[in-house]
């Protein structure tokens, strides 16, 4: 039962959400440890608190390739489905900054091109360090912009392929999606404003 998806999924990318990580590392993550000891049974709150205890992001680790705690809550996700009002909660909600580092790889997972871009690039704004897990085994020092920007630009995060992404010029050329105003741009266009009305 630990690791079946919930009989209430719905299909994600057209196929079943833990088919999004590849079976090779999925059955990595049913034989490790932590998912034997701390992730059967867990519903999406229960999720929701290990996560608040991570204290790192990344993928594999180590000679055996061993999945990390971060990866194993990422499949339980997956089999659990939550629904997109709670998702956008735990992006939006700053307290825990593992905790949204999972939302947001989550999200780039299981949802359409459009809104992955308008709900992840206002993540540039976090500059939170982050500790990376390298696959060698020591941490490494990253940061959350950098890791939500490697989620936008880069095809495999975590030992996982990631679904493919419509280049973002595509949907704007489409009309699904505004130019993207970078936080410089947006200072920029704040200060000029205000020197306007400051000589007026």
């Amino acid at each position: 039962m630990a690791n079946r998806t919930v009989a209430t999924a719905q299909s994600v990318h057209g196929t079943n959400p833990q088919y999004l990580i590849e079976k090779a590392y999925r059955q990595r993550i049913y034989d490790s440890l932590y998912w034997k000891e701390h992730c059967f049974g867990l519903t999406v709150t229960g999720v929701m608190e290990k996560a608040v205890e991570l204290n790192s992001v990344g993928g594999c680790y180590g000679a055996h390739h061993r999945p990390t705690e971060f990866m194993c809550l990422m499949l339980k996700l997956l089999q659990l489905q939550p629904d997109r009002q709670m998702v956008d909660a735990l992006l939006d909600q700053t307290d825990f900054k593992y905790l949204r580092a999972l939302a947001a790889l989550y999200f780039r997972l299981t949802q359409p091109p459009k809104d992955v871009y308008s709900r992840l690039e206002p993540l540039y704004r976090d500059y939170r360090k982050l500790r990376m897990r390298s696959s060698d085994g020591p941490f490494e020092l990253t940061y959350m912009d950098e890791f939500v920007d490697t989620l936008l630009r880069e095809s495999f995060v975590c030992y996982i392929t990631l679904p493919l992404l419509t280049k973002r010029i595509a949907l704007e050329d489409a009309g699904a999606l505004a130019p993207r105003l970078s936080p410089l741009d947006e200072d920029y266009k704040s200060s000029s404003s205000s020197n306007a009305s400051d000589s007026e």
